[in-house]
């Protein structure tokens, strides 16, 4: 029986209410707006938002018009934070990248996947929280779905480990893509990580073969894979459930070999050379896809998805219906050999 497709829009729509089921200890960044966090380069638009509240829970005194003012102060609002976001620093855009009220990879499932069902476990030592990964339909299409999770809370930030993965959570991504593979699935990944977990215990369990073999399987992979850089993109630990046919990037995000500050430890001693650091790594999207290691940027709402995330989600699932009827009708080895030819031309030219 053929099943009636439906918008991202509309589905958007739809899923807005679920709040049951394997999203109920997320902490969605969707159903928390009561205390707006902002960052250190956007103190202007802070004052001129926090005088927009006031006013707004004021009764009209002395008879000043308000609502003259309130619209007065909003548009001075929307020309700063304009100007602000036109000229982000990679430093500025890092903070972004990690802004706590970002969109996290749990949102984007929850919102573009429908009948989502989990899988989890490594079938060989446990399940790790911070891969999530799963069956479901995007706009119809069955597909697998994949996502590092940060969390949007203290409870589950300590639950997913703070999106940074053990050997056992890249050994899931790796089973749920050649589970893909055997049901001819395409493969969905949603990448938010500052890296794989770096303790003793995840090296003792074998964590760069883990990564090695993620890895392996999404380059393998006989169906279309289509990863979403949606907040950090952190080495290997984000490259492990990125090497996808299609690498998409959200405008604000970012994606690097190692974190600025890691970075300017090793090269300065110091991590307060952290902004020096971003801007030498070119980790912005904008970088990236002029370097063409990425292949689309996607926009994201004035002042970052942190601002609109059902826009900025939204987005992201145009992206990815765009994408994916081309790589559908591609047979297996055609796409295998395409992925492949994609990433050794990475390091042949464009990179001096």
């Amino acid at each position: 029986m053929q099943r009636r497709r439906c918008s991202v829009d509309t589905a958007l729509r739809r899923n807005r209410p679920r709040r049951t089921g394997p999203w109920r200890d997320c902490g969605s960044v969707l159903k928390r707006r009561a205390m707006r966090h902002f960052l250190d380069f956007e103190k202007p638009i802070a004052e001129l938002e926090g005088k927009i509240d006031e006013l707004r829970r004021m009764t009209e005194p002395n008879g000043i018009n308000i609502a003259e003012e309130v619209a007065r102060l909003t548009e001075k609002a929307d020309k700063q934070l304009r100007l602000t976001y036109g000229k982000l620093s990679a430093w500025q855009k890092t903070q972004v990248a990690r802004h706590p009220e970002r969109p996290k990879a749990s949102d984007y499932l929850r919102a573009l996947i429908t009948d989502y069902t989990p899988l989890a476990g490594d079938r060989a030592f446990a399940d790790d929280a911070a891969v999530l990964g799963g069956l479901g339909r995007f706009e119809g299409q069955s597909v697998v779905v994949l996502g590092t999770e940060k969390g949007a809370d203290t409870e589950s930030r300590v639950k997913h480990n703070f999106g940074m993965a053990r050997p056992e959570g890249y050994r899931k991504a790796r089973r749920l893509i050649e589970l893909a593979g055997r049901f001819a699935l395409p493969v969905l990944s949603f990448v938010d990580t500052s890296g794989a977990f770096p303790g003793i215990e995840a090296e003792a369990r074998g964590q760069a073969e883990a990564i090695a073999r993620s890895i392996e399987a999404c380059l393998e992979a006989p169906v279309p894979v289509i990863a979403v850089i949606v907040g950090e993109g952190g080495s290997g630990g984000a490259i492990a459930l990125a090497a996808g046919d299609r690498v998409l990037m959200l405008e604000h995000a970012i994606y690097s070999v190692i974190s600025p500050e890691g970075c300017a430890s090793i090269l300065w001693r110091d991590a307060a050379q952290a902004g020096a650091a971003a801007e030498a790594l070119r980790l912005t999207a904008d970088d990236l896809k002029r370097l063409r290691l990425v292949d689309a940027v996607v926009a994201e709402p004035l002042g970052g998805a942190h601002r609109a995330p059902e826009t900025a989600i939204a987005a992201v699932g145009r992206a990815i219906a765009a994408e994916l009827p081309e790589l559908l009708a591609l047979d297996p080895v055609a796409l295998k050999a395409r992925r492949r030819e994609k990433f050794l031309e990475m390091g042949r030219e464009g990179l001096g």
